[in-house]
């Protein structure tokens, strides 16, 4: 699309089956130009039935709809070709057992070293924190890479890549570093080294090619669609490991859809995961590699399953409350259900973020790097206040043991104890306690458009799945089984 098509409106082709004719549905946003045009031109007619402007799908048709609207508005086919659903062939025996492409194999019972800025004689260092262990102990000492400060009582090194190295070496099989959030690594190549430091690197381990992360920072895709993508295309290119990388930069769309294949034949991965997959790898070809002769529109796609959000019952939702004895802990999932946070929004409030005066919490930084604003309720803002007198953060709303931002697992960790002590046998996850947020409040009369800006939906079609799960006016409907 060039910088003048940019400028016009858009008209959308999508396929239309009639009949079992093939047709073309149009659709635009409301634009009185558009719609003026369209009344005057014989190739299109408007459908009462489907409350559209319609057209036969045909390449001379859609050349004269170009030709007619050169100037009114850009037309674009980009969904007129949908991508290829991926299913098993015809014939196929599906085995849950199947396992085409492990996951790469990680390393495992490795000590953890804790890593986070500190201010030492005004100047910034990373302190180095971890529970006592003789082998992390003596690489420490001896490789001479940190220091000891005996008023801190831990070790520290410089805040530089080059000394974050030498780290790594001395501790490589020894134990496993963790970066706090709050420690921002700019070097790439020590980015990369801390994301696979986990991973079993057998001989032909392929790491992730520098470019493919540069091109992802570049395009400011947000930290966690990097980490994910990155993990992604490692599990790809290590399960072609003893082809090569240069074979595996000449794939075809062939090799791709059946390493994807695979995945769903499995049984063992979610659509999500696989679509997830698929987008990283299309990234490392179409943007990194630039390879214009694979054809994207060949890559199928999984076919998504239709099913509704699991959701817990209010009682639940309080046994599950009440069973959370720490106070910290508490306070936690309060606010998963109060404010119908993700995870990562949780862990990412600072103390700033709580605005008790205007009864609102401010979510900064949500999914789509949006910002938005939810319920901050009485109840929770006393739990709270009880918390901060208790533990008294610095910066984040909830820190870790050895301060630092709380991680994604600890959250994880906290809500399954207390699921299992609070005896709900519904499989659950902390996510569970959002969707059961935008349920119960539908249930009480809450307008969908409110619930739709608390949770921080761009489209109002994502909220409207908990219609299909709320037993809001149920009661009010009589089966005609009770009739008879």
């Amino acid at each position: 699309m060039t910088r003048t098509q940019h400028q016009l409106p858009v008209l959308y082709l999508n396929p239309l089956e009639h009949e079992g004719k093939s047709y073309i549905r149009l659709w635009y946003k409301a634009h009185p130009g558009i719609s003026k045009k369209l009344k005057t031109l014989s190739l299109v007619k408007y459908s009462k039935t489907y409350r559209c402007y319609v057209m036969h799908q045909r390449p001379e048709a859609i050349a004269r709809l170009q030709q007619q609207l050169e100037g009114i508005a850009y037309v674009s086919s980009r969904f007129l070709h949908p991508p290829k659903r991926l299913r098993p062939g015809k014939g196929t025996t599906v085995l849950g057992t199947f396992q085409p492409s492990a996951p790469l194999e990680k390393q495992t019972h490795l000590p953890v070293v804790r890593l986070q800025p500190l201010l030492h004689q005004g100047k910034e260092v990373i302190q180095v924190s971890f529970r006592y262990n003789t082998a992390v102990y003596k690489a420490l000492r001896q490789q001479h890479v940190a220091r000891w400060l005996p008023d801190e009582k831990c070790f520290a090194l410089e805040n530089t890549a080059a000394s974050l190295h030498r780290l790594a070496d001395a501790v490589a099989g020894v134990a496993h570093l963790w970066v706090c959030q709050t420690l921002r690594i700019k070097d790439l190549p020590l980015q990369r080294r801390l994301w696979e430091q986990q991973y079993q690197k057998n001989e032909g381990f392929i790491a992730c090619p520098l470019p493919y992360l540069e091109k992802l920072y570049l395009l400011n895709y947000s930290p966690t669609t990097i980490r994910t993508y990155h993990s992604l295309l490692l599990r790809f290119l290590n399960g072609h490991a003893a082809r090569g990388l240069a074979a595996i930069e000449h794939f075809t769309a062939d090799e791709v859809n059946g390493y994807h294949r695979g995945m769903v034949q499995s049984q063992l991965y979610s659509f999500s995961l696989v679509n997830q997959s698929i987008n990283a790898i299309r990234f490392y070809y179409e943007r990194v590699l630039q390879r214009t002769d694979l054809r994207f529109a060949d890559l199928e796609r999984p076919e998504k399953a239709h099913t509704l959000p699991k959701v817990l019952s209010k009682e639940e939702v309080a046994k599950l409350l009440a069973s959370a004895e720490n106070l910290k802990h508490r306070c936690l999932l309060q606010l998963l259900y109060a404010g119908g946070l993700r995870i990562g929004e949780l862990i990412n409030l600072r103390l700033t973020d709580v605005q008790s005066k205007r009864n609102l919490l401010l979510i900064r930084g949500g999914k789509g790097k949006k910002d938005r604003t939810t319920l901050l309720s009485q109840r929770l803002l006393a739990s709270l206040r009880e918390y901060y007198k208790a533990y008294r953060p610095k910066e984040w709303l909830f820190e870790g043991q050895y301060g630092g931002q709380y991680s994604v697992d600890s959250v994880r960790n906290v809500f399954r104890a207390a699921m299992e002590k609070a005896g709900v046998l519904t499989k659950a996850t902390p996510h569970t306690l959002r969707h059961s947020f935008a349920t119960h409040l539908l249930e009480q009369g809450t307008d969908l458009r409110y619930i739709q800006t608390l949770l921080g939906h761009r489209s109002s079609k994502t909220t409207e799945i908990y219609t299909h799960i709320t037993t809001h006016a149920l009661d009010k409907i009589t089966s005609p089984l009770d009739n008879l």
